[in-house]
Order: structure tokens, then sequence, then C-alpha cells
């Protein structure tokens, strides 16, 4: 089993910055995937950016260009910078993670999101 925890929503202005962090901890995992989705109120859940390794780094577009995903694989950490942040990035936003836990077949696990609301 692998468990994502997320941290550092909050609230902020419109224009202003956020960083958000997930761990992942287990027992005997291999991560091949970590990434973000968001779900804001009355909308479906969507990607926000996802990366393979520490390199290969994807980004829905409205994000592109504010959003930066990095990842600290020794630390089985993935972050999201969010710069520029306008109110319609307001949304619960989740930690994603394809995993192999243990001699398993690989798993999507979901973390419990954190809150971030872009308001003046």
């Amino acid at each position: 089993q692998v468990r994502l925890v997320e941290s550092g929503g909050g609230l902020v202005e419109p224009g202003g910055s956020l960083r958000l962090s997930c761990v992942a901890s287990g027992s005997s995992f291999s991560i091949t995937q970590m990434g973000w989705h968001r779900q804001a109120p009355g909308k479906q859940r969507e990607m926000v950016a996802f990366m393979r390794g520490n390199s290969d780094a994807n980004y829905a577009d409205p994000v592109k260009g504010r959003f930066t995903i990095s990842r600290d694989v020794a630390k089985n950490t993935v972050y999201l910078e969010m710069n520029s942040l306008k109110p319609e990035d307001t949304a619960v936003y989740y930690c994603s993670s394809y995993a192999f836990p243990g001699r398993g077949p690989l798993q999507l696990y979901w973390g419990q999101g954190t809150q971030v609301t872009v308001s003046s």
C-alpha cells in the first residue's frame, strides 16, 4: 500500500503563489509517475500536471507557463509550484501516483486532497 499526504494549500490573492507538496510512504513500493489533479465545486476532477521520473513533465493547458511540477525521487516527493494564481484555480488539489506495491500490479493512488482558494 502507498500513502500520499499533501500539504501547502491555503488562501491566496489573485496573482499570488503557493507551493504544494506530496510525500509518498509505505513499504516496498516503486513509483513510476506522480502528479496533481484538481476538482472545483460542481466540476469533474481534472489533471493538472504529472511527471514520469524527474524530468518528463506534462501540464494541462490552463496551467502551462504558471505551474511547475518537480520531483525529489529519493524522497518520494512531488511538488507543484503555482504562480500567477487565478480565481479559477480554486479547487481541491489531489496528489496522485502510479506505483507498484511490492510485487503487486501497477496501481493508482490518491492523496486526501488540499484546498487551494484564490480570492481577494
